[in-house]
């Protein structure tokens, strides 16, 4: 009897400490805005995709960890509960199997591939979801060691026009980042971004808005958004791509309609065509 009041004690502690714990986890979830968007490097709002890949990326942490604080406690408490006591004579009585026990341990991780493979695949059919008619079509180029942009005719875009830009010099000094190409966003506007690429493979990746997308010659490849906070944001190409991949930077400027209307009207009319492409894997003649 007396083993048994010490055992429930001990239960009793455990669930408590481990009750403490989750309190304690879910008031520190509340301490600052970087804590609550699950250290990510953005705005919650700043595209209409970065909602999604948030919640997506903070709900799989808080799963993980009420998973690990479950498994935590049940192995506390085997360890206190089946300790070995005193005066405790050989072995405890062995099992050779648990088939409800064996089932469930089964289950559970089945369960929880399941369930995240289903929130994943629901976030990312939502988030490559085509424009069916985008207020802004953009074709974005990558070339070593730069970028070019298209902005083609449709939407609010009235005339094709384009921009292209020149690499990045880093020289251990502080650099003008108004001279980094830059792609101007109209904020509150469907945006498509067609990704192609001149040369090699490049990655189109900006931070800010939490989606990276590989450049590929010959196959191109899409991002679909809205942005919905003005302000400038870096970007940088993500895959090693040459000698001066770290000097492949750019900027994305999501400003009001007026302001993108008047970027779009000093540009060059036209688009950059495949005339400057180089496809190192075949030999021209």
């Amino acid at each position: 009897m007396r083993s048994q009041n010490r055992t429930s004690r001990q239960r009793a502690r455990i669930i408590t400490v481990s009750a403490v714990a989750a309190a304690g986890a879910l008031a520190l979830s509340g301490c600052s805005p970087e804590v609550q968007r699950g250290w990510l490097p953005t705005d919650r709002d700043t595209t209409s995709n970065t909602p999604i890949i948030t919640d997506l990326w903070v709900n799989s942490w808080i799963a993980a960890m009420v998973i690990g604080m479950i498994t935590w406690a049940l192995i506390l408490w085997c360890i206190v509960a089946y300790r070995r006591r005193k005066g405790t004579r050989g072995f405890p009585r062995q099992t050779s199997y648990n088939l409800p026990l064996e089932i469930f341990y089964t289950a559970i991780p089945l369960f929880l591939v399941f369930t995240f493979f289903y929130f994943t695949d629901r976030d990312q059919r939502a988030i490559d979801n085509p424009n069916a008619n985008p207020d802004v079509t953009v074709n974005v180029v990558g070339k070593q060691w730069s970028w070019d942009f298209n902005y083609k005719q449709g939407g609010v875009v009235k005339d094709d026009v384009h921009e292209a830009g020149t690499q990045a010099q880093l020289t251990g000094q502080p650099i003008d980042l108004n001279t980094l190409p830059t792609l101007y966003l109209p904020v509150g506007k469907s945006v498509t971004v067609e990704l192609t690429s001149r040369d090699v493979i490049h990655s189109f990746w900006v931070p800010a808005f939490l989606q990276k997308r590989d450049m590929i010659p010959g196959k191109p490849n899409y991002m679909y958004f809205t942005p919905q906070k003005e302000g400038t944001y870096d970007g940088k190409c993500a895959e090693l791509c040459g000698e001066y991949h770290s000097e492949m930077l750019f900027r994305v400027k999501v400003v009001s309609e007026a302001e993108f209307q008047a970027h779009l009207a000093g540009l060059d009319k036209g688009l950059l065509d495949t005339k400057y492409d180089r496809n190192p894997n075949q030999n021209q003649k």
